[in-house]
């Protein structure tokens, strides 16, 4: 338990989603819906094996990124770790300075349209409370 006390709120945060504090804590967690956006970046993936394998309700983790051309850039990755793109340099402002403030936030695909070799990529972005 003394492990416990040691680490920050939104480390907990992190563990409890990702199912390392066990089922016991899951129950204390919530995902309250912040905004509705779309994936960017996906023409330009190096991995493009990646498209093929989302679905709609999967699970998306976000992670800051230090880039030269958007100093609020986050990427978007599976939940296997896979580079899927970006959030919208026009929607990204506000999310940025959240998780620079150390809050922890994840997106949900809500749903994939292929047209052509284009996937337009809904996603419903989501703070993570503890």
């Amino acid at each position: 338990m003394n492990e416990l006390a040691n680490i920050s709120n939104n480390e907990l945060a992190a563990a409890a989603e990702n199912g390392n504090l066990g089922e016991l804590l899951k129950p204390l967690t919530q995902e309250i819906h912040l905004f509705d956006s779309f994936v960017a970046g996906t023409t330009h993936l190096a991995d493009k094996t990646v498209l093929n394998e989302i679905a709609a309700n999967d699970k998306l983790t976000l992670q800051r990124e230090d880039n030269k051309f958007d100093s609020n850039a986050i990427m978007i990755f599976t939940m296997n770790g896979k580079k899927l793109g970006y959030v919208p340099e026009k929607d990204n402002l506000i999310f940025a300075r959240l998780m620079d403030a150390g809050k922890l936030l994840c997106a949900k695909i809500t749903s994939i349209e292929i047209r052509g070799t284009f996937h337009k990529i809904a996603i419903g972005i989501y703070l993570v409370d503890f």
